[in-house]
């Protein structure tokens, strides 16, 4: 989102003359006004006493302050936008799932970020489990992993197994999956305790 600037526009020269037409602003130098904002006299006389309604010159003046207000009044009024995943900016997403503690990766499609915030409170609940790291993997990824986790006899046998998991991939012929990136969105999301073998199969 950018901060609007002042636009260049002054009133006409003493004795009167009106605005140069909207098509003839760009080459005398003239900004295009913001999108529904009047270009010859200012909405804000409406709000003032009805003596400076044909007051030309306070209406080319008010003009001046309305091009720069009214995209801020735009965006005040649309703030609750800002603050749903399915419509914020782009740019937005990262700043939303920070308020949720979830880590959005630039590499994700903008279609899986968005989903990832609007979920964020299911993955929460199942987070640190099995069902959670394929969820989020899935979402994050397009892909569905295999979490596959030793028994409990398999632990017994070698105790080094414990706590410890291994994510697979099965990449289908002609996709691929940077390693580096699935190593950052599991390293994000599982338990701290635990470690992680990491498997991508191609074809």
């Amino acid at each position: 989102m950018t901060t609007p600037t002042a636009p260049s526009v002054i009133p006409g020269p003493p004795g009167g003359g009106s605005e140069p037409p909207r098509e003839l602003q760009r080459q005398d130098g003239y900004e295009p006004a913001p999108l529904g904002v009047p270009t010859t006299v200012s909405s804000y006389l409406e709000f003032l006493p009805g003596i400076y309604e044909s007051s030309e010159f306070l209406g080319r003046f008010l003009l001046i302050f309305e091009h720069i207000l009214s995209p801020i009044d735009r965006t005040v009024g649309n703030i609750a936008d800002y603050f749903d995943a399915s419509v914020t900016p782009e740019e937005f997403l990262p700043w939303l799932g920070s308020w949720l503690g979830l880590v959005i990766d630039g590499r994700m499609p903008v279609e899986n970020r968005r989903e990832i915030v609007r979920r964020a409170p299911e993955l929460y609940r199942w987070r640190g489990t099995r069902r959670g790291m394929r969820e989020f993997l899935q979402l994050a990824t397009g892909l569905e992993p295999e979490i596959i986790e030793p028994t409990l006899s398999d632990i017994a046998g070698n105790r080094n197994l414990a706590y410890r998991f291994t994510v697979r991939f099965r990449v289908p012929a002609g996709t691929t999956l940077a390693r580096s990136y699935v190593e950052a969105l599991v390293e994000a999301e599982k338990p701290a305790f635990a470690g992680c073998a990491i498997e991508i199969v191609n074809g």
